[in-house]
């Protein structure tokens, strides 16, 4: 090596072709081993993806993530009793010395506020759902529900991060990147994983939300979630500047092609391989993203299923018809952010907006996929990062209070992919406080989710600075067999 590539060389190139020397090289995850053990082939046109274990379930998945921690006493954890409690202090013996945020450290107590909302049992399976989810009630039968979530993290960025990538830590791929990495794409003109952020109809109090969340961290940055605007053009520069024609662009990627290659031959940098599939892709999205977006051409019916919000673009009814539509063409993971559920007040003036915001989406989805057939291989989530306490931040009334961040239990369910329908699994305590049956560490819902995509977590892994990451971590985890059909 001359002394000017050795300037120029990347610190990480250089690593890179050292391991590869010692036949550890990241490479030979992406061409088809993983933890030692070949993968079988998987029904992907991207040569690159290793491919599933087993036999998936699951081929896409549609991810609803409720920002902030939805309410699981609120929604669906009804507990009917607690009105006996109105304004008690909740028992030490139940709070049990937990962690508490900064927020409601300082209290002196801890008032018991019961849920001000009705809730009726719904379907066969006689779920209690939140009255103010009446189109979400009549697919009760069709959802597992999970009221036995449970997570350390006790504050918003590292409970979303961990949600999301299975460590608090921010850095590492989330669960998306890792299913595009593993599954590939099953259409060359869209990306593998897509992310969208919904608006919502009522914006008191929201959370910040980055990319960091759908960062694809050491995997190969190809498989980083790409950004659809709510508004606008759904990708920004997608389109050709003025003047310029579709011919003058192929020539100027060529070129620009070109000149990767030849810096890729020279330095190995992983990354600029990256550059070169993100600058083709956005070529072929030229054609396909107008097409996936022209969601005027949808039925009259559509509309009565998800709603008239859906015609809206950037509401949650109007991201939810879009991932139906990207599933329809291919895209392996669809994730939806929806913000405004961190209720630290005022729960009773915002629930119900942003029950409105989805309950008639969430349910039209369900239906949606599955008169087209798409639902038993589409596993739809809907969950936020933790839940809420059972006693008030700040004072308490009736019909006026609020809820702190609660990581010891919180709800979130499943519909399609292969979960069990009308399965209710969990139970907490009389005070929506703790676990008392089936608990679900995070770790234990993705290598559920690993593995309806066709995956052992154990040995869907990935070689990064020396060891074998696999988004389940080194510590314990497994398949919760109960929740599958």
């Amino acid at each position: 090596m001359n002394s000017t590539n050795h300037d120029r060389s990347t610190r990480r190139a250089l690593l890179g072709r050292g391991l590869g020397a010692l036949g550890c090289s990241p490479l030979a995850s992406l061409l088809g081993t993983s933890g030692g053990r070949p993968l079988a082939a998987g029904p992907t046109v991207d040569d690159g993806a290793p491919g599933p274990h087993f036999v998936p379930r699951a081929r896409h998945v549609i991810y609803l993530h409720m920002v902030g921690g939805p309410s699981q006493i609120d929604l669906f954890d009804h507990k009917p009793r607690l009105h006996e409690w109105y304004d008690k202090d909740l028992p030490e013996s139940v709070r049990g010395g937990q962690r508490l945020t900064t927020m409601t450290s300082g209290q002196t107590r801890f008032p018991i506020a019961p849920s001000k909302f009705t809730f009726t049992r719904r379907g066969q399976c006689g779920m209690w759902i939140n009255d103010l989810l009446p189109h979400l009630g009549q697919v009760a039968d069709r959802i597992c529900w999970m009221r036995s979530l449970y997570t350390e993290a006790i504050n918003h960025e590292p409970a979303m991060s961990q949600m999301q990538t299975g460590n608090q830590v921010t850095g590492r791929p989330c669960l998306g990147a890792w299913a595009s990495w593993g599954l590939g794409t099953l259409n060359r003109n869209l990306p593998a994983f897509v992310v969208m952020v919904a608006t919502p109809s009522n914006r008191e109090q929201e959370q910040a939300i980055s990319g960091r969340v759908w960062s694809s961290g050491f995997l190969p940055g190809i498989h980083a979630g790409v950004s659809f605007r709510a508004q606008g053009d759904p990708i920004l520069f997608l389109n050709n500047p003025a003047g310029v024609s579709s011919a003058a662009r192929r020539i100027t990627l060529d070129g620009i092609g070109e000149m990767n290659r030849i810096a890729a031959e020279e330095f190995g940098d992983p990354e600029t391989q990256t550059r070169i599939g993100q600058y083709e892709m956005a070529y072929r999205m030229q054609s396909s993203v107008p097409e996936l977006t022209a969601i005027d051409q949808e039925p009259a019916s559509t509309y009565r299923l998800y709603g008239e919000d859906a015609r809206k673009p950037g509401t949650f009814a109007n991201s939810a018809l879009l991932a139906r539509r990207l599933v329809e063409r291919g895209v392996r993971f669809v994730q939806i952010y929806h913000n405004n559920w961190d209720h630290h007040g005022n729960v009773a003036g915002r629930m119900p907006s942003q029950c409105r915001d989805v309950d008639q989406a969430c349910a039209g989805l369900i239906r949606d996929l599955g008169q087209r057939g798409l639902l038993d291989d589409t596993l739809v989530i809907w969950g936020g990062e933790f839940g809420r306490t059972v006693y008030s931040q700040g004072g308490v009334g009736k019909d006026n209070y609020g809820r702190d961040h609660h990581p010891r239990c919180f709800t979130m369910w499943m519909a399609g992919g292969g979960v069990r329908a009308g399965h209710i699994h969990g139970e907490t305590d009389d005070f929506s406080y703790n676990i008392v049956r089936d608990p679900i560490h995070i770790r234990d819902f993705h290598a559920t989710i690993l593995h309806q995509l066709g995956f052992d977590h154990q040995r869907m892994t990935y070689r990064h600075q020396g060891l074998d990451a696999r988004l389940t971590g080194v510590e314990k985890a497994r398949v919760i067999t109960e929740l599958l059909a």
